[in-house]
């Protein structure tokens, strides 16, 4: 089939997620609140008509921490067939007509939500928004597409049993959190996936997409009065409420244990962590400067500087905070040789301890200010990059007004601030380790 150049065009606009802000500031981007005058639906709108193209991003609140006990991965597998045949599409039919108007539609869960990104030229936006309110109120799953998808899972899973990185990660939640769901594999095991039925996929639509718990950005070629409409369109049908339990807070079992994990690989890969912040917390801001300085800053990171540039033990290291819905946490990793595992996590505690009881210098402290408020702007670099960020303020219960205030809030940290957070979230000797590999020097302790 031969591609018409106006379909070509767009395949690489919406694959590329269209550059469409890329020179205006945090500042010069405005939200708009958007209410769907007959489902009550509100919607997030960065407008921007320099390009016809629409994102639409959402997300329901419940992701695979509410999978039912023994159904590990049911979010993950449903994510993969909501676009796998809608209303009187069935797979094929549905998926041709997303190819023929190069409409990009895709769903993914994580421990929180579950949700999905629909990108479109604005001329087949109502055809869009159609096949998403199919694919949301009328998923098929017919017996073929989920077998073909559950076995695309399975493969996956088979491929994570011998990635250390994968084997790592999961063995740490699985550890901090063994009474938790959050301690669960987001993307199940292969028991528990094989298990998994039509009725289960249809109970998670049915009990998930509903409009308290929903969540949307939207930014590109849209005003907000077809906003408006759209929103009613594609959600209205949606139910009101389910009856999904709620989800419980967890504090991590963050003891300073470390788990080992035998396997014949030259190098080992280690995760390590404690106890973070909440996204709420006041010290939320200097704690975000701290991790900079600390391990997220890349070669710019204390942890970096040591582990990597002044020893040549790993080719990364890093750490960074995860503020889950139900639980915070300070995480990080690394990778070296077996023979250099244990000095590489010695050198990581004693920079953990010694920003814990030093905290940064000054030169440090302006030097992470400056870099994370300059890179800022460049989170606003394309129509997805904006969305994902509306739906993600919103989940965090962060204002409109958050845009042009997030700097002045980093600005704001002062050196007492910083060393102050320092000294009470960091502990070394709370550092929680899982290695997968067969690492020299480190040994396992009882959890």
């Amino acid at each position: 089939m031969v591609m018409s150049f106006r379909r070509c065009a767009a395949l690489v606009l919406i694959g590329a997620g269209l550059m469409i802000v890329a020179a205006l500031p945090a500042h010069a981007i405005e939200v708009t609140r958007v209410q769907g005058p007959e489902s009550g639906v509100e919607a997030w709108l960065v407008e921007d008509h320099t390009n016809p193209l629409v994102t639409v991003e959402f997300a329901f609140d419940g992701g695979a921490a509410l999978d039912p006990e023994g159904k590990a991965g049911l979010a993950h597998l449903a994510s993969g067939l909501f676009d796998e045949g809608a209303g009187d599409l069935d797979s094929q039919a549905f998926q041709q007509r997303l190819a023929d108007l190069a409409i990009n539609l895709r769903f993914d869960a994580d421990r929180d939500t579950f949700k999905g990104t629909l990108s479109t030229l604005t001329e087949t936006l109502d055809e869009a928004a159609t096949l998403l309110r199919l694919a949301l109120t009328e998923p098929r799953f017919e017996s073929e597409a989920v077998e073909r998808i559950r076995e695309q899972v399975l493969a996956g899973l088979r491929y994570h049993e011998t990635d250390p990185d994968h084997i790592a990660r999961d063995e740490w939640y699985a550890s901090v959190f063994p009474d938790h769901p959050y301690g669960r594999p987001v993307d199940g095991t292969p028991e528990s996936i094989a298990a998994l039925t039509r009725a289960d996929l249809q109970a998670f639509a049915r009990r998930h997409l509903v409009r308290d718990r929903l969540m949307i950005g939207v930014a590109g070629d849209i005003t907000p009065e077809r906003l408006s409409a759209l929103v009613d369109t594609v959600f209205g049908a949606l139910p009101e409420t389910s009856d999904l339990p709620a989800v419980a807070d967890a504090t991590p079992r963050t003891d300073g244990h470390t788990v080992v994990i035998d396997r014949a690989i030259p190098q080992s890969v280690a995760v390590y962590g404690h106890g973070g912040l909440a996204r709420s917390d006041p010290d939320w801001y200097a704690a975000y400067v701290v991790n900079y300085i600390l391990g997220g800053g890349g070669f710019s990171s204390r942890l970096m500087e040591e582990v990597r540039a002044k020893r040549g033990l790993a080719y990364s290291v890093y750490s960074y905070l995860i503020p889950l819905n139900h639980a915070a946490l300070w995480i990080g990793g690394v990778a070296t040789g077996n023979a250099r595992v244990a000095e590489s996590l010695d050198l990581i505690a004693a920079e953990w301890r010694r920003m814990a009881e030093q905290g940064p210098t000054t030169e440090e402290l302006a030097d992470a200010k400056t870099y994370l408020t300059g890179a800022w702007p460049l989170r606003f670099s394309s129509s997805d990059a904006i969305a994902r960020i509306l739906v993600a303020m919103q989940d965090a219960d962060l204002p409109p007004s958050y845009l042009t205030e997030r700097n002045s809030l980093i600005e704001a940290v002062t050196l007492d601030d910083a060393r102050r957070v320092a000294a009470r979230l960091l502990d070394p000797e709370a550092l929680t380790t899982v290695v997968v590999g067969q690492p020299e020097g480190v040994t396992a302790t009882a959890n």
